[in-house]
């Protein structure tokens, strides 16, 4: 009788899968934690990759320029952190809705409130930072930070304005993006500048003024 070994259990196929999202979150790690450290020009494909413990044709594979790694790493903070915070009624600046409770002025100062509650939160506040003043500096950066994550964050203003208009709370004549300019722009500039402190009771009276103005009522 002839005699057969046992073949040897065929252990599972690697899932690729896993492994490129274990990747992309290593390199999104890697990127948040280099420009946070230092800064965005020393931030280098070769230096992302090696922290992700990835080789830099992975990175190329997927990107195209470290401004791409970044962006996309920063938009999946905030997608992350939103969902961990309330699911798709988180407000701020990682809010896929603004609130509409009826009462546009109380709606406003909620989600500036958060804003700055974010702006002072050190995991967005050094990445932010530094997109935004690459972008000062690096035209394609600019183009890709205020396309990529300002102007679909103010589109959510748009949005509100608008209802407002609608329920009769803000005037018809009102163009909405101009109008949030009111209250967003001086808080962005008073942050990047360091023009003074922001805080809850500044974005407040930011919604006020632009509200109701500065005349007598």
């Amino acid at each position: 009788m002839a005699h057969t070994s046992a073949q040897p259990p065929q252990k599972p196929a690697p899932d690729s899968s896993r492994r490129s999202e274990k990747s992309r979150r290593a390199i999104y790690d890697a990127a948040l934690a280099l420009v946070s450290e230092v800064g965005y020009p020393k931030t280098t494909i070769e230096g992302i990759a090696a922290r992700a413990g990835v080789g830099k044709q992975t990175i190329y594979r997927w990107w195209s320029s470290k401004a791409d790694v970044l962006l996309e790493a920063y938009m999946d903070l905030s997608a992350q952190a939103a969902e961990a915070a309330a699911g798709p009624e988180a407000v701020g600046a990682r809010a896929y809705e603004i609130p509409d409770t009826g009462d546009l002025e109380a709606d406003l100062k909620l989600v500036l409130r958060a804003t700055v509650d974010e702006l002072l939160d050190p995991a967005f506040e050094v990445p932010t930072r530094a997109l935004a003043a690459e972008g000062v500096v690096n035209e394609q950066v600019g183009r890709e930070f205020v396309g990529k994550l300002l102007e679909p964050q103010l589109q959510l203003y748009v949005k509100r304005l608008r209802a407002a208009q609608k329920q009769g709370a803000v005037r018809a004549d009102v163009d909405p993006r101009i109008a949030l300019e009111l209250f967003v722009s001086p808080l962005a500039q008073r942050w990047l500048q360091y023009t003074g402190p922001i805080t809850h009771e500044y974005t407040d009276k930011l919604v006020e003024y632009a509200l109701y103005g500065l005349a007598p009522r």
